[in-house]
């Protein structure tokens, strides 16, 4: 029996779908600050090649947007 692991999702294509969601979305000052500041941390991380870790800083970041 084989089976294939499926890493995570490429943090490339996550934070492509965050910076979609962002530009529709209409957040306080102090949300918008909050999610660039997760999505700096995410960037950081998924060049790092981190994609587990900085996805989760996108998924932080989406939950803020209402994603």
């Amino acid at each position: 029996m084989s089976s294939v692991f499926a890493g995570p999702a490429p943090c490339e294509e996550t934070l492509k779908t965050l910076r979609a969601a962002e530009a529709t979305a209409t957040l306080s000052a102090a949300d918008k600050a909050k999610v660039s500041e997760l999505e700096t941390k995410g960037i950081e991380r998924c060049n790092a090649d981190d994609d587990k870790r900085a996805n989760h800083f996108f998924a932080q970041a989406m939950k803020l947007l209402g994603k």
